[in-house]
């Protein structure tokens, strides 16, 4: 595993615990339809490309003509 998916998986652990926290210490509800959602999905898929590599970003970064860092 390399230093990018661990940057990825500890980066969507860390906003999910923050909204988890935020919600269950009553500072936030996330039962209603927010903002705070579209920032659960980007956590949900930052710790999910951690583990597979595939993130919607890459692709549409890479049908833009955007070169791969090395």
């Amino acid at each position: 595993m390399t230093t990018d998916r661990i940057v990825r998986i500890v980066a969507g652990l860390m906003i999910m615990l923050t909204l988890a926290l935020a919600h269950f210490t009553g500072q936030v509800d996330m039962s209603k339809v927010s903002w705070l959602w579209l920032t659960a999905f980007i956590a949900l898929n930052l710790f999910q490309s951690g583990f597979t590599s595939f993130c919607p970003l890459d692709t549409v970064c890479e049908k833009m003509g955007v070169r791969r860092a090395k």
